[in-house]
């Protein structure tokens, strides 16, 4: 008995100790058979005190009575599966007749409470079938990505959702994005994943930061271009413009667009041409945007007209070309000057790390996501990296970005520079950097002619 009562005592110290320094250890190790327990015991009852449940249809209670027994009880959505993850468990829920999506999303609260779990989201899959996902701790603490993730050609994992799903940055889908952040906010960090993640693939990075390239010269490598001043930045935009229209006449040349071809052959943008005739896609990374759009005289007012107006024409037509922007500022207003609510409205994606005024997130989230703005201003010091994402959807969320440092971002963009195509409109602003292997020119495709 003493054997026994010693050997219980140490395994509750070893869950409370998993519990209090390694929570991913501990719900890895007992947390799931926990909160399965859990939620399958609880589920009738804390469904019905969360408004959950609908009374008993009328043939029910006509068989009650019929076969003389008692009037049987309300019900609660049906579940259909319940699946345990590295972070949480994912509940799927078929609804009952009259309820709705929207009901389950209004009790995320109470259900983690009643629960026991860190957080609760849900989401409708679709007509009746809702997915309630629960994370059994805080990811967002000490953020770990999973081994594996669904990574492919213009899609990457950058950050973990406080759902503990990942966060990809889909350029197919969401082609122009918007990042802002306060210094010491972890919005450089967040850049490096970027950075780093889309070292491997084949496409062109392209940099323009006017700190003197503090921030993006140390990963030069792995970069087509950059510009470390407003002047240069203005050049390199002319030349990106310059080769966007180059890229519509190749698609115009192979459209394809005989009567005898079908339309699904039929070319709108890079990605429709065959492999061999596709150019290499752009992404285009403004580490501070303030500095492109601020000016002290009229020659330097010029020079921000010119500016801005090619980084708004790239986001209204660059998507079709394969150039892609990726906007950072530490603070982005009206107060920059005409044409940058224009171009904010060609960036559908958008993240907030915690800004210094309100303002600022008002401009990331006011005009698709209200309820966002408050989420990123509550955004806490101490926790640098934490940010808050949304679309045009109107759907957000917070994420925060694995830390990873400089040296980490260097070694990956090194690692692939032989990757990195040299495109002969951005030939002037490659940077040139001493022991640096010499890139292979990449032509406009690999059968046409580049376009001056």
């Amino acid at each position: 008995m003493t054997r026994f009562a010693a050997a219980l005592v140490l395994v509750v110290a070893t869950v409370g100790l998993l519990r209090w320094r390694r929570p991913a250890w501990y719900w890895l190790t007992f947390g799931i058979t926990f909160a399965v327990v859990r939620v399958l015991f609880r589920y009738a009852s804390v469904m019905d005190a969360c408004g959950l449940t609908v009374p008993p249809s009328r043939w029910r209670l006509a068989l009650a009575r019929m076969a003389n027994r008692p009037v049987p009880g309300p019900r609660a959505p049906r579940i259909l599966r319940v699946r345990p993850t590295r972070t949480g468990l994912v509940l799927r829920l078929k609804l009952r007749a009259g309820q709705d999506a929207f009901d389950v999303a209004a009790s995320c609260d109470r259900l983690r409470h009643s629960f026991a779990m860190y957080g609760v989201t849900s989401r409708e899959l679709r007509s009746g079938v809702v997915e309630i996902r629960m994370t059994g701790y805080d990811v967002l603490k000490r953020v770990q990505m999973p081994a594996k993730t669904d990574a492919r050609p213009m899609r990457v994992p950058v950050a973990l959702r406080e759902d503990g799903s990942v966060h990809y940055r889909d350029y197919r889908s969401i082609p122009h994005a918007l990042t802002l952040g306060a210094t010491e906010s972890g919005k450089s960090v967040y850049q490096r994943n970027l950075v780093a993640a889309l070292a491997p693939q084949r496409v062109a990075l392209v940099g323009i930061d006017c700190k003197q390239g503090v921030e993006l010269f140390p990963l030069a490598r792995r970069f087509s271009a950059l510009a470390d001043n407003p002047d240069s930045a203005a050049d390199l935009l002319d030349a990106l413009v310059a080769r966007m229209e180059g890229v519509y006449q190749l698609i115009r040349a192979e459209q394809r667009i005989t009567a005898d071809v079908p339309d699904a052959e039929i070319a709108a943008d890079i990605w429709s041409l065959p492999e061999d005739l596709r150019p290499v896609p752009i992404v285009v990374l403004v580490d501070e945007v303030a500095e492109l759009a601020l000016f002290a005289n009229k020659e330097q007012e010029k020079r921000r007209d010119r500016i801005i107006t090619a980084l708004v024409r790239l986001a209204q037509l660059g998507r079709a070309a394969g150039i892609y922007l990726e906007i950072c500022g530490q603070r982005f207003g009206s107060e920059l000057g005409k044409g940058i609510t224009m171009l904010r409205a060609q960036l559908t994606g958008r993240t907030a790390h915690r800004v210094n005024d309100e303002t600022s997130a008002n401009m990331a989230f006011g005009d698709i996501a209200p309820d966002a703005v408050l989420a990123a201003i509550q955004i806490p010091t101490d926790l640098p990296g934490v940010a808050v994402t949304g679309d045009s959807t109107g759907g957000w969320a917070r994420i925060r970005a694995p830390h990873t440092s400089l040296r980490q971002a260097v070694n990956t963009c090194n690692r692939h520079a032989h990757l990195t195509p040299d495109l002969p409109e951005l030939a002037p602003f490659r940077p040139v950097l001493p022991g640096a292997p010499a890139a292979v020119p990449v032509p406009l495709s690999k059968t046409a002619p580049a376009t001056a």
